[in-house]
């Protein structure tokens, strides 16, 4: 391959990864087409992109840039998959379709400049994504407020009973003694 052709190509790729920092490396070595056909339809649906990459020229467009840590993972037949809600999301459906496709093998990921390796994947998949921590740290604020709420609505309501009872006594005729 010529030297333009290889710079035409880098550029691309630096183009086509422009702003992603997480991505999950496969090899989709030995899938038919027909698989691969329907591996990348299904992503494609959650907004999943699968790219074929040439590594040596991948590794250069890397370089500087929020992929550059999985450039250690880049070795043989590599896919980068990518996109969809987060990493997370994109090594849950991976995973998902390794255990279906036996042919396909997880290489590695990035998230936020961290490494995760083959065997660290399928704890990479079981991080909330962006908003189920979101979710999380929603329901953890709103959880203490719930609390003071039943207290206040709690007291309220017993102090309100108190009153009801001795409006009650008075309307009777009855006194009302002093507790004291």
């Amino acid at each position: 391959m010529s030297k333009p052709v290889k710079n035409m190509i880098i550029e691309m790729y630096r183009k086509q990864f422009d702003g992603t920092t997480d991505a999950l490396l496969v090899d989709i070595r030995g899938v038919n087409s027909k698989d691969t056909h329907a591996l990348r339809s299904g992503l494609a649906q959650k907004a999943i992109r699968v790219t074929v990459v040439k590594n040596s020229l991948a590794k250069k467009a890397f370089e500087g840039t929020g992929l550059a840590p999985i450039n250690e993972l880049i070795d043989g037949p590599t896919a980068v998959v990518y996109g969809g809600e987060s990493v997370v999301n994109v090594a849950r459906e991976m995973i998902e379709i390794a255990k279906k496709l036996k042919t396909v093998q997880l290489k590695g990921a990035v998230m936020e400049g961290t490494i995760f390796g083959p065997d660290e994947i399928e704890r990479l998949s079981k991080f909330p994504t962006r908003e189920e921590a979101q979710a999380e740290v929603i329901q953890l604020l709103l959880s203490p407020a719930g609390n003071i709420i039943g207290a206040a609505v709690g007291a309220g309501n017993a102090i309100a009973s108190i009153l009801k009872a001795m409006e009650e006594k008075l309307e009777k005729g009855e006194t009302i003694a002093k507790v004291g």
